[in-house]
Order: structure tokens, then C-alpha cells, then sequence
């Protein structure tokens, strides 16, 4: 086993991370990763693709990922079913993620973050400046909060967890372990709610909460409401781009996806492992079902059982979707013919009246 991660490893110790098997000099010593074009002896690369496995040849990289179906040839490989997966796996040993040189553990702080009353905070927790705590938080191992975060009062969060500058947490949010929390992001804002009053509206106090799942990553400017009543939830292994909302009681299942610029309307259903395209829109109290695709800028207004791909709005299955596409720009011509059409009956109707 890896018994220390450095900037040096052999290809015998990066097999030992990502599983795979060897061929050539497993001793050999890697001390970067890089792209297949641009690869140096010193660094390792992966040959995802039939057009790259042609080219083997050519890559100066000390040693490659590549396919189990692929046949190497004189060179070092690493075999795996994934290239790709696993380069992405070794990135990090090479490139570790540096902490900011603003973080200050929890104990150092001083005057540069404020803290309120009855924290409980784990081993290793880093602050930075503007940062405010409220009452009764709790900070698991290891997270780190960059600059000008609020955190709300009754806050949880897990183990590992980073939050980037300017995100707000609101009071009894929940977050889980090993979640990452980009800039500028909103959790646990007030749901978009309001009865009518005659000719005005009456906001609706919402008092539910955010609840987010272990594994979780949040894009920069999300916005994630609290619940009216019970709460939001985003299960484990989610994953959201930038510019996401989800809107008040929002159930979104494990190891979704919702790509930028989606928004999820309030008390919709999202099953596991779906993906939601850019700009995609959801109205609400639907039910999306698991591993359902929902092409880009695609509007549902009914709910999607488990397995389909839709697109369009309103929406439909995608096969009928593209069929439907290659249909419209012919519909000015057909639009021609059929006008022509009408008036050549008019004029039979018309020859068949006088002969009668």
C-alpha cells in the first residue's frame, strides 16, 4: 500500500488506488498528470477513446490509462475500466487541494470571525475572516468555511464539509459530511409562497428547514428554500451546477444531477439518479421518477415515470421530441401546400356543382 502521497509515485502504487493491473515497468516513477497531447516522461495520461488508443505512439506520457479491452503495446499502462474515472482518481494525488492561506483554525480565530453562543466544533475546524457562527452551531472534523459565510443559528454541519466565500446557511439547516458548498449560494431561504388577499398577498411564514445528504455538491448561486412546513431535501451524492433553484419541500433523490439554470417548483418529487439538462423547468407537485433524463430548456407539466427520456415543452418522449424538430422548419412549405391543396379542391367542388 500508498504509504505516504507525495509528488513521486511509482505505477505499481497508482494501480493500488484506482484497482487496476499493469503492464510494463510498475516501478516506474510518475510525478505529474497531464493531457494525452501534452504529457511529458514524467507524467501519467489516459487514452479514454478509440481515436486516442490509435495514437498511443505518439504521447511522450510516461505511462498510460487505458480501456480493458484495449491491447497495449511496448510502454507502461495502467488497465482499468474507466480511464477517465481513474485519472480523475490519481489527479489529486499529484495536485492536492491547498488550503487558503486565510483559514485559521477555529481556536485562532480572534476578532477576525464571530462566534455565538454554545458552539460545538470537531478537530480541525478553519474560519476565516467575516465569517459569522450563530448560536448552537455544530462543525464536524475538518470543515472549513471561507470568508463573509453566514451560518444561521441551529446549524449542523458534517465531517470534511467545505463552504466557499459569500454562501448562507440559514438557521436549522442540516448538512452532512464531505459536502462542498460553492460561492455564493443560498441555503434555507424563505420558499416563494403567498395566499391572495383580495387584491394583495399574504406572505406565508415558512418554518420547515433544508436537510442536505452526505457526498452532496452544490454549484456557486444556488438557491435551496426552506421548507413551509417539514423540509427540503437534497439526498446523498447530489450534484448541482451553477444557478440551480430549488424551490419549498423539494425532495431531490441520490446521485441526481441538475445541470445549470435548472428550477425545481415547490413540493416536486425527484427520483435517483436523474438528470435534469440545463434550464430545464419543473412544475410543481410532480413526481420525477429515478434514472429519467429531462433534455435541455425542457418544460414538465406532468409527472415522468422511472426509465424516460424526455425533452420539449411541453414535454414528450425524446424520440418523438426529435421527430417533431426535423418536422417544423418544413412547416412554412407544408403550410404552401396545403393552402394549394385547399384551393384545387374548392375548384373540383365547384366544376362538379355546375355539372350537376
Amino acid at each position: 500500500m500508498i504509504s505516504e502521497i507525495g509528488m513521486e509515485l511509482t505505477l505499481n502504487e497508482l494501480s493500488e488506488v484506482v484497482g487496476g493491473a499493469v503492464t510494463g515497468d510498475g516501478g516506474y516513477v510518475l510525478r505529474g498528470v497531464s493531457p494525452f497531447e501534452t504529457a511529458t516522461p514524467d507524467d501519467i495520461t489516459f487514452a479514454g477513446g478509440p481515436g486516442y488508443l490509435k495514437r498511443l505512439s505518439e504521447t511522450r506520457a510516461g505511462a498510460v490509462i487505458i480501456p480493458l479491452a484495449a491491447e497495449p503495446g511496448p510502454g507502461n499502462y495502467l488497465i482499468v475500466e474507466n480511464p477517465q474515472l481513474a485519472f480523475f482518481k490519481i489527479l489529486p494525488l499529484f495536485h492536492p487541494h491547498e488550503r487558503e492561506s486565510f483559514l485559521e483554525r477555529s481556536e485562532d480565530i480572534g476578532y477576525r470571525a464571530f462566534i455565538g453562543k454554545s458552539p460545538e466544533f470537531g478537530k480541525n475546524v478553519f474560519l476565516s475572516p467575516g465569517v459569522i457562527v450563530g448560536n448552537n452551531v455544530k462543525l464536524g472534523d475538518g470543515v472549513k468555511i471561507y470568508p463573509n459565510t453566514v451560518v444561521g443559528d441551529d446549524v449542523t454541519i458534517g465531517d470534511d464539509t467545505v463552504v466557499y466565500p459569500n454562501v448562507s446557511i440559514s438557521s436549522r439547516s442540516k448538512i452532512g459530511a464531505r459536502v462542498i458548498i460553492h460561492a455564493g449560494t443560498v441555503i434555507g431561504s424563505d420558499g416563494f409562497g403567498f395566499v391572495p388577499d383580495g387584491r394583495k398577498y399574504f406572505k406565508i411564514n415558512h418554518i420547515g428547514f433544508v436537510q442536505i445528504d452526505d457526498d452532496v455538491e452544490i454549484g456557486a448561486n444556488n438557491t435551496i428554500d426552506r421548507a413551509t412546513f417539514g423540509k427540503t431535501w437534497i439526498k446523498r451524492g447530489v450534484k448541482t451546477d451553477n444557478l440551480v433553484h430549488v424551490a419549498h419541500n423539494v425532495v431531490v433523490g441520490e446521485d441526481t444531477v441538475l445541470v445549470a439554470q435548472v428550477g425545481i417548483a415547490g413540493s416536486v418529487t425527484v427520483g435517483n439518479h436523474a438528470i435534469l439538462a440545463g434550464q430545464a423547468g419543473v412544475t410543481g407537485h410532480l413526481t420525477i421518477g429515478d434514472d429519467v433524463t429531462v433534455g435541455p430548456q425542457a418544460g414538465i407539466a406532468k409527472s415522468v415515470p422511472n426509465g424516460l427520456t424526455v425533452s420539449g415543452s411541453p414535454e414528450m418522449p425524446h424520440r418523438q421530441w426529435l421527430r417533431v424538430q426535423r418536422i417544423i422548419p418544413m412547416l412554412p412549405d407544408m403550410k404552401k401546400e396545403m393552402a394549394a391543396m385547399e384551393k384545387r379542391i374548392r375548384e373540383l367542388e365547384e366544376r362538379l356543382d355546375k355539372k350537376e
